[in-house]
């Protein structure tokens, strides 16, 4: 008991460890690239579902329904590159003898019924499997799976409201909140993981996995140089 105790323990700070200490300069570069891409996406996507709550507040129904339609859109391209990024770390990960811990998904994170079983089962399974690699693995399965499954719901539930199908509006507006809400936590979840991933990845794989993940460079501003002044002579 107490040993299963220990390894739990150095495990999750471990993985706290991996969260908070800064990244190599090469590696921190292709991790922000990454994450301001999804935060862009998730940021655009937000911002839609607001304004779609805000109209049908006002009575503007089409309007809600216009913005709740481009919410979905970008909601699904968010998801797809989440789940590639699972699958690219998944396929690379089984080349790699060391892999990073993980800790499972906590049930308190989510408020809906999808978001809950899945960490309920990932916390299950985590406790049953031996070995940190297994852990990763199952991690990073659950979570695609996860996101695969929230995108389709709110694809659905936007879908009923944009062609005026829901039989309870107000139902479904509220199912739209609550995937969100689940949605943006597999986000942080997923950016904990490629984080703790990107500490272990050899520097010399960097670059194929930055071209696999497409992951645009991040050039920093050169400063110009100070021509220097015409002395009083």
């Amino acid at each position: 008991m107490f040993s299963r105790r220990s390894k739990f323990q150095s495990a999750h700070r471990n993985v706290c460890e991996d969260w908070i200490t800064a990244l190599p300069r090469e590696k921190a570069r292709t991790f922000e690239a990454l994450v301001r891409q999804w935060e862009c996406t998730y940021a655009m996507m937000s911002i839609a579902l607001d304004d779609a709550v805000s109209f049908r507040a006002r009575g503007e129904l089409v309007c809600a329904r216009q913005q709740v339609s481009i919410a979905a859109e970008l909601l699904e391209r968010l998801g797809g590159a989440l789940n590639f990024l699972c699958e690219t770390l998944t396929t690379r990960a089984r080349r790699l003898r060391d892999l990073p811990c993980v800790e499972p998904l906590n049930t308190n994170f989510f408020r809906g019924n999808t978001g809950r079983s899945a960490a309920s089962w990932n916390s299950i399974l985590h406790h049953i499997l031996f070995g940190h690699r297994s852990r990763f693995f199952h991690k990073l399965r659950i979570l695609s799976e996860t996101v695969d499954h929230l995108s389709g719901e709110f694809r659905e539930a936007a879908g009923d409201i944009a062609k005026g199908l829901a039989t309870q509006p107000s139902d479904c507006w509220e199912r739209l909140e609550c995937l969100h809400y689940d949605f943006n936590t597999c986000l942080r979840e997923t950016e904990v993981v490629l984080k703790s991933f990107l500490r272990i990845l050899p520097s010399e794989q960097l670059a194929g996995l930055s071209t696999e993940l497409d992951v645009a460079p991040i050039i920093e501003p050169r400063h110009a140089a100070v021509k220097p002044g015409l002395s009083p002579a």
